[in-house]
């Protein structure tokens, strides 16, 4: 009790279709985040599993997306923002260490849900109250907040964070990729049964040079980095029969100082180091890339653990 584990859904051909987290609050007690898009496909396709698959086990779920307001509190201060907020519930690591969660209150008595998981790679926590109290919530911890400069953050800046961590979004969970493409393959337990995963482990699946998700970064730093070009072979001919792969996300980094990317690329786990192009025909840019670990800051996780 206490934990929260990362997790993938696979669809039964083995794709990968969402992701999210599963937060145990009590023995027989948990608590599902998908992506948002996917909230309803991922609760009907749970739903299809317990009344048709599992019919025989004593499970009950329940959709409370519209029952609870939850808030990302992420930065090198967000535990001594949140020691102003949480009543009575120590937040230092050794008592409340990333990828844990526990039901509290906040600020004198209103029931919460705090989890402490990370998309943008920083020290992290997301809580949740009541919808009723969210507007409530985020007022008071913006007053609480005053004195560590709080301020608000946005999916623009949270999807930079999370490209230079390297984690997946959706432009990587397109509904074609698979565990392996992703580099998250060890995730598929061999020993037990899931939905997908023996179409998952299918020779084509898991060859070793498939595309596996890495980094990119321009050779030129003042170079920008777009989505969608193609990777070739500095001495390749531009057609299909060279295509290497893909860029799927971009943004440039402002702690870094110049443009990086997330793709897919053949071998990508195998060619660190390696130069080759990233080739856009749609907007006629031809540029030159670093192969790197998709984990562009901080790749030993210190600030999310510590």
């Amino acid at each position: 009790m206490g934990k929260v584990r990362y997790g993938l859904m696979l669809r039964e051909d083995g794709f990968c279709y969402d992701d999210g987290t599963t937060a145990r609050l009590a023995e027989n007690h948990f608590v599902m985040t998908t992506t948002t898009a996917n909230a309803a496909v991922v609760f009907r396709n749970m739903e299809f599993a317990r009344q048709c698959l599992w019919p025989e086990l004593d499970v009950h779920l329940i959709s409370i997306t519209d029952g609870w307001a939850q808030f990302a509190v992420a930065g090198p201060n967000s535990r001594a923002l949140l020691s102003k907020a949480v009543d009575h519930l120590d937040l230092s690591n050794e008592a409340f260490p990333f990828m844990g969660c526990a039901e509290c209150t906040v600020f004198r008595g209103t029931p919460a849900r705090l989890f402490r998981i990370s998309f943008s790679g920083e020290l992290a926590y997301e809580l949740a109250v009541p919808a009723r109290y969210g507007d409530a919530l985020i007022c008071a911890l913006m007053q609480v907040g005053e004195e560590f400069d709080v301020t608000p953050y946005g999916i623009e800046a949270l999807s930079v964070m999370r490209i230079e961590k390297g984690h997946a979004a959706g432009s990587e969970l397109n509904g074609q990729t698979t565990a392996e493409n992703l580099g998250l393959g060890g995730m598929v337990s061999k020993k037990k049964d899931s939905i997908g995963s023996a179409l998952s482990r299918r020779p084509e699946m898991i060859r070793e040079d498939g595309l596996r998700l890495v980094g990119f970064r321009p050779v030129d730093k003042s170079a920008g980095l777009n989505a969608g070009a193609h990777f070739l072979a500095t001495g390749d001919p531009v057609d299909m029969a060279h295509d290497q792969g893909w860029m799927t996300s971009t943004a440039h980094s402002s702690e870094l100082g110049h443009s990086v990317g997330l793709g897919f690329l053949k071998g990508g786990q195998d060619r660190m180091g390696e130069t080759l192009r990233a080739y856009d025909p749609v907007r006629g840019k031809d540029t030159l890339v670093e192969v790197c670990s998709a984990d562009h800051i901080d790749p030993e996780g210190g600030r999310q653990r510590g």
